[in-house]
């Protein structure tokens, strides 16, 4: 590895600690060598403000089903397409989610499998 791929990798906190971004990532790959992989660990913070309870029943459906638009996820969810719509772009901002183009429409899926919320302490 060069030094420059040793610096990129190695942020730290000013008292030397790893960062919290780094100790998310550690997490994701201890669960995967525990055999859980498709994981995503995101910060308590993070947890509590974007996984609202219709954001968490979108991503629950999400995970049963492999819907073909927004449009037809709010209908299954029988909400508003642009408060769906909000609720997506919320997710695709922590990476949860992401969209594959289906024609004119936008397919929303999850990009893991299991999404762990980091320990409190």
């Amino acid at each position: 590895m060069s030094d420059k791929e040793s610096n990129d990798s190695a942020v730290v906190n000013a008292d030397g600690s790893p960062t919290q971004s780094d100790l998310r990532g550690e997490m994701a790959r201890a669960l995967a060598r525990g055999g859980m992989s498709g994981v995503q660990v995101i910060s308590w913070e993070s947890a509590e403000t974007v996984l609202t309870p219709k954001r968490r029943e979108l991503i629950e459906m999400l995970r049963e089903t492999a819907l073909e638009s927004v449009r037809g996820l709010a209908r299954e969810l029988e909400r508003d397409k642009s408060q769906v719509s909000n609720d997506l772009s919320t997710l695709a901002e922590l990476g949860i989610i992401q969209y594959e183009q289906n024609g004119n429409a936008k397919a929303p899926r999850l990009t893991q499998d299991h999404i762990v919320v980091e320990p409190i302490v």
